[in-house]
């Protein structure tokens, strides 16, 4: 098992997404990247502890690799804006890869670059690539949230599109059975 750890605005979309994956076992939110220990949902929410909100995922390389778990990370939110993801704003969701060694590093450096070469994007990608640090698993409310509450209004008109749009664009990713 290895594991990626990505910060790509709300955790409750990424978890969704990456949840669905063909290899990856498990997803777990938390926080990482500031200097409060264990912090809180609340503290988090404030902007001012340096944290992001993250998705530590448990994958199978040999079913998933980091370079294709990076494109879809990249391909599921919007890596151009500056602490921010449609709505939701702060340094708390901010674009970000945290890493686990020097070749998801230069991984995760490498897919910038390529990305940019292909223009895939109308804006720089502003995406922080940073060193793994402490990993704060997030309130049990927040773990499989979108599997939980899909009837709520921010499930059905924010998470339920992205998903969808997600599918149809990696059809072969997703495990059998899910979102079809």
């Amino acid at each position: 098992m290895q594991k990626a750890i990505f910060g790509g605005g709300c955790f409750w979309c990424t978890e969704a997404v990456f949840q669905t994956l063909k290899g990856v076992n498990k997803v777990i939110s938390g926080y990482m990247g500031g200097t409060l220990k264990h912090p809180t949902y609340m503290e988090i929410c404030n902007g001012d502890t340096g944290h992001a909100e993250v998705i530590q995922i448990d994958f199978d390389e040999n079913v998933i690799t980091f370079d294709e778990l990076l494109l879809i990370f990249f391909k599921t939110h919007t890596p151009t804006t500056l602490n921010r993801q449609g709505n939701d704003t702060g340094t708390q969701y901010r674009s970000v890869i945290f890493y686990a060694n020097l070749d998801q590093k230069e991984q995760a450096e490498q897919m910038i670059d390529d990305l940019t070469k292909q223009q895939v994007f109308d804006k720089p990608i502003i995406t922080e690539i940073s060193p793994i640090s402490d990993f704060y698993e997030a309130e049990d409310y927040h773990q499989n949230y979108f599997n939980q509450n899909q009837g709520k209004p921010y499930c059905a008109f924010v998470i339920q599109p992205k998903l969808n749009k997600f599918a149809s664009d990696f059809k072969d990713k997703i495990k059998p059975g899910l979102l079809e």
